[in-house]
């Protein structure tokens, strides 16, 4: 009985602990002024703050100012180690359905300095019922016929790809990446 309430306690925990938001002293806008001429700086410290929240860069373009990462799978309340997924409401709906985030960042010159704007785009997946890697069709389909190819990639004719439908931007998230690029740019120095 003690094993189980420990366990429950702590499974308890861990998804206040998912939940949790902590509070941050910075305020930002979109963009933000970024005061210097070091374009290097400001171009890395974006990279970095966008690797602490686990985005991957798809895309670097620097004659035109913009990142753009690979999507991101939305972490759910037992993941309190990734940020992508602000606040509580965000949390669960992660948990619950398969939410996926991109971010785009532009770093644009401006009179003494840099204007840096964040936009992250949010999209909730449509899965097809009876997807190949669901639980009871992934081990034995009627769909397929048994056959000596051991290719373990699928004929794209018995495939179904998932629809992503657009939510829009995740406002929550883009104002916690400006708070840390501007913690970062203005305390990194």
């Amino acid at each position: 009985m003690k094993n189980w309430l420990t366990w429950t306690s702590l499974a308890l925990f861990g998804m206040f602990l998912g939940c949790a938001t902590f509070p941050t002293t910075a305020t930002s806008t979109n963009p933000i002024f970024v005061q210097t001429n070091n374009q290097e700086y400001v171009w890395e410290s974006v990279v970095d703050v966008l690797h602490n929240y686990h985005f991957g860069i798809a895309r670097e373009d620097r004659l035109s100012g913009l990142i753009e990462t690979n999507y991101l799978v939305g972490a759910g309340i037992l993941e309190p180690w990734h940020h992508d997924s602000v606040g509580c409401e965000n949390k669960l709906e992660s948990t619950f359905q398969s939410i996926r985030r991109k971010a785009v960042v532009s770093v644009q010159p401006a009179e003494g300095g840099y204007l840096v704007s964040v936009q992250v785009f949010k999209e909730l997946e449509d899965a097809p019922a009876g997807l190949p890697n669901a639980p009871g069709t992934a081990s034995f389909s009627d769909r397929v016929r048994l056959s000596s190819d051991f290719n373990t990639q699928g004929s794209s004719h018995d495939r179904q790809d998932s629809v992503w439908i657009p939510r829009g931007r995740d406002l929550e998230l883009e104002h916690a990446l400006l708070v840390a690029l501007q913690q970062r740019l203005t305390g990194g120095r």
